[in-house]
């Protein structure tokens, strides 16, 4: 359930984003497109660092062994 509602979040903010930028930043068709990608860019990047986070708690690679005279 969490996944799902940060992925819907992490999207909604992409388009307020992505919305925000083409109405302050419109200075020509060329410009307007490579602001859309960094915006686009941006968000994928901050979602994907966030799941790989958030899925590699869940089944973490290393697990901790005790040693015996401890």
């Amino acid at each position: 359930m969490g996944f799902l509602v940060t992925t819907l979040i992490f999207v909604v903010v992409g388009i307020i984003a992505s919305l925000c930028t083409r109405i302050c930043r419109n200075r020509g068709p060329s410009t307007n497109l490579f602001h859309q990608t960094l915006v686009i860019t941006a968000t994928v990047c901050c979602w994907m660092m966030w799941a790989i986070v958030y899925l590699a708690q869940m089944n973490p690679l290393i697990v901790p062994i005790l040693s015996e005279g401890e």
